[in-house]
């Protein structure tokens, strides 16, 4: 295997790394919200979970959005177990970072939602965000019902024609039903909230996601 392939390709099952059987230990409430990170999304909240590149500066953008209720990064996508930050950038685990957005759908449709995910990113770049390569930073969207599935698939299609429109070439992104999320260390949460000088790659097409 090309040392660059170790970070653009998915491993298969036998060469994934086996990751633990223990969770990442969630401790700190939200710097932001003062929630629970691992909240079980009250009455009325609905959750997706995201992947857009690097998860710093994913997690601001949907923190920032009212209706909001609590949001957490990650990583999900992937066959290791429960896996540390240093195992996902070695590309061995088929990860994405990932940001989990618990949203009060009343306050925050879920295609508003999807529209600042596409406008924040560039979607077609495959196994990249900007200069951040890797299978990390790969454009996902999970889903927990059939709904989101749905409105999600039509977003991206809606979004293919303004992107094409503009010369851009196929959106990559992975729409599925939501796979495990596993949480990140402590320090990564809200992290340009701790840092706010912090790194920061997330950036856009300019090309607005029509309604």
């Amino acid at each position: 295997m090309r040392l660059l392939d170790k970070y653009v390709s998915l491993p298969e099952p036998g060469d994934a790394l086996p990751g633990r059987a223990q969770p990442m230990p969630v401790r700190e409430r939200h710097v932001v919200s003062g929630r629970a990170i691992d909240a079980i999304p009250p009455a009325g909240a609905q959750e997706v979970v995201l992947g857009m590149g690097c998860f710093w500066g994913a997690e601001r953008r949907f923190w920032q959005l009212p209706g909001v209720y609590v949001t957490a990064v990650g990583y999900a996508g992937g066959l290791t177990p429960n896996p540390e930050y240093e195992e996902v950038c070695s590309g061995m685990t088929g990860h994405t970072e990932v940001v989990r957005v618990v949203y009060m759908p009343a306050e925050l449709p879920f295609t508003t939602l999807l529209q600042t995910f596409w406008e924040s990113h560039n979607p077609t770049q495959g196994m990249r965000q900007g200069n951040d390569v890797g299978t990390q930073y790969r454009s996902a969207i999970y889903c927990y019902d059939e709904k989101q599935l749905l409105a999600a698939a039509r977003s991206r299609d809606i979004y293919q024609q303004a992107l094409t429109a503009r010369g851009f070439g196929e959106i990559t992104t992975e729409i599925r039903s939501a796979p495990t999320f596993y949480y990140a260390e402590t320090y990564h949460q809200q992290y340009l909230a701790r840092n706010p000088a912090g790194y920061c790659g997330l950036g856009g097409t300019g090309v607005s996601c029509p309604g």
